[in-house]
């Protein structure tokens, strides 16, 4: 063979070479087209640096006042609680809202489904529609309570919140005051039952249903369940309010809550 002929099998062998020295190679992987591709490209001079896309800008909070953003906050807040309270306290606020309708504590349910086979839907029926009744009349009790949690609220959980996740405050709600909300709440959902002769009706209820054999009277705390399910109900609510402000600042009311909630999406 000539050194003409030669010349191109020089040339892969040196590209291949060159490729060992920079890394381990395996010399059995060179078997077509597409490994000597990766090949050449491993020892092709290196692309251009990739840019890094610029961070955030450093406005938003920053450029407002500690006090701006606890007031535009506090604004933003008590305008979700009165929104959340107003939609449950008319009737069928809980009844008509799949999202917060208070069903029958789970160890009833299977009694309801039997009740339903015999034809006695309708204590079920009138059971349940009694448990969001009293919800609904309860619920705009604990504006107030909401409200006060609100306005005492520290500068440090105020920046936590607004800062954090689009139910940042209805966790910290929850985490905070749930369980001094109940105990007030409670005696207030107790007495909307008794207008809403919730007693009455379950012992309608388990009278039918221990007539099958099915209901236990301790099987159910009503006060404490609708309690619950009605506090539940409302952090519900609350956190669809504050997750819609997040996303559209300019529903807020108050010019300082459109500004702060405005301010966290730049």
């Amino acid at each position: 063979m000539t050194p003409t002929r030669f010349a191109p099998h020089i040339l892969l062998i040196s590209v291949i070479c060159a490729a060992a020295s920079a890394e381990a190679f395996d010399w059995g992987s060179v078997v077509n087209q597409e490994k000597l591709s990766q090949v050449l490209q491993k020892v092709a001079p290196a692309s251009a640096p990739t840019v890094t896309a610029a961070a955030p800008s450093a406005t938003g909070l920053g450029s407002l006042s500690e006090q701006d953003q606890v007031g535009g906050l506090k604004q933003a807040l008590t305008q979700g609680v009165e929104t959340a309270v107003t939609s449950l306290a008319k009737q069928n606020g809980y009844l008509g809202n799949a999202a917060v309708k208070i069903p029958l504590p789970a160890s009833l349910q299977r009694v309801e489904g039997t009740m339903r086979r015999f034809g006695m839907g309708r204590y079920a029926d009138d059971l349940t529609t009694s448990m969001n009744r009293a919800a609904e009349a309860a619920v705009p009790e604990a504006k107030n309570l909401l409200v006060s949690a609100v306005k005492n609220m520290s500068v440090t959980d105020a920046k936590n919140i607004l800062l954090g996740s689009n139910d940042a405050a209805t966790q910290y709600f929850r985490q905070s005051s749930e369980a001094a909300l109940a105990g007030k709440f409670q005696p207030i959902v107790v007495h909307a039952m008794q207008n809403v002769s919730l007693a009455q009706k379950y012992d309608r209820f388990a009278a039918k249903g221990a007539k099958l054999g099915l209901v236990d009277a301790k099987d159910a705390n009503l006060e404490s369940y609708v309690t619950q399910k009605a506090l539940d109900g409302l952090f519900v609510m609350m956190a669809e309010q504050e997750k819609a402000i997040r996303a559209n600042p300019l529903q807020a009311v108050g010019s300082l809550a459109q500004k702060i909630f405005s301010a966290i999406k730049l």
